[in-house]
This record gives C-alpha cells, sequence and structure tokens, in this order.
C-alpha cells in the first residue's frame, strides 16, 4: 500500500500562518499529516531544534523501542536534550502572541521587498504567499560562499529571518549583479 503524506512547511505553518491575516489552509483539518516548527529560524534559538506534530498512525514510522528504558522513542534525533524545550518554551513565553506577530511582520516585509529588489534588478525571484524563502537563480561562486547560501542545481534560497535586513538584501544583490 502506498500512501502520500502531506508535510506543511514548518515556515509556512507552525509559525506563520497563525499571525497573518489570510493563511492558506495549513492544519490536520486541511489534509496535512505533519506540521513541524524549526526553533532556529523565527525563534532564534542556537542550537538546531523544534518540533514535530503528526498524527498518531505516523508515530510508528519514526518511532523506535528503546530496550533500555523500555518505551518507544518518537524524538527524530533519538535523544532526550531538554534544553532545545526549554529554549522553545522561553522563546514563545517571551514573545508571546503579539511578539510573534510582529516578527512575523518583518520577516514577510523583508521577503517581500527583497523579491521586489531582485526583479527590479533582471534577477527573477519569488516567494509562496505568506513565505519568508525567497527562490532567485544561482549567482556566482563566490556569492554563494559570501553569504552562506543554501543551493540546489540551479536555484537558490534565503530565509528572510528576524536578523535578516533590507541593507543586507541591498548588499546581496549588488554581490549578484557585479
Amino acid at each position: 500500500m502506498t500512501q502520500s503524506y502531506i508535510h506543511a512547511d514548518a515556515a509556512l505553518s507552525g509559525m506563520i500562518l497563525p499571525f497573518v491575516a489570510e493563511p492558506q489552509p495549513y492544519g490536520f483539518d486541511a489534509g496535512v499529516d505533519s506540521i513541524a516548527v524549526s526553533g532556529h529560524k523565527l525563534i532564534g534559538a542556537p542550537p538546531p531544534c523544534g518540533v514535530v506534530l503528526t498524527h498518531r498512525a505516523n508515530v510508528e514510522r519514526v518511532g523506535r523501542t528503546i530496550e533500555l528504558v523500555g518505551i518507544q522513542d518518537t524524538i527524530l534525533s533519538g535523544s532526550r536534550n531538554g534544553l532545545t524545550p526549554l529554549m522553545l518554551w522561553y522563546a514563545l513565553n517571551r514573545y508571546g502572541p503579539r511578539g510573534f506577530q510582529e516578527l512575523v511582520s518583518g520577516m514577510l516585509d523583508t521577503a517581500e521587498y527583497a523579491v521586489e529588489r531582485f526583479n527590479q534588478h533582471g534577477i527573477p525571484a519569488w516567494r509562496h504567499a505568506n513565505s519568508v524563502t525567497v527562490v532567485f537563480p544561482r549567482p556566482m561562486p563566490e556569492v554563494l560562499q559570501k553569504g552562506q547560501i543554501a543551493s540546489e542545481g540551479d536555484i537558490v534560497h534565503i530565509i528572510t529571518m528576524p536578523h535578516v535586513t533590507r541593507g543586507q538584501v541591498d548588499e546581496l544583490i549588488a554581490d549578484c549583479t557585479r
């Protein structure tokens, strides 16, 4: 039996869509099988961390029995690190809904600015609605190295996290057009 699983992109679902005026459907009631929230992109946790929510039926796919403690471990990395959930809890409580709404608004504004500026300079860039991931053609290798930009074949992307400024976007565009 083949089964396809729909995964809501972390950047779109868990930490952005609850704070926008017109969100796309992104919950379990919309047919999504899992939702992942990245703790380092929006929240800014120093170590990689996150939360994955899924239907109980999918837990069997990621879990494994740990003989030593006699339980099923459903933590993706297989560890029981208590620091990263604490960092997420702290950030959620520190910012609160209003603070996250402001962060998301700023990130979306920067993403829209980036798309507009890239296109004004003849570099075809795009992003999905309510997304902070900006996709554009692969620049020269020195630009990739300087900005540590994620690449996949002929395209690259940047994510306009809270610390990304319009000035940094302008600098990247200047580097891409040299």
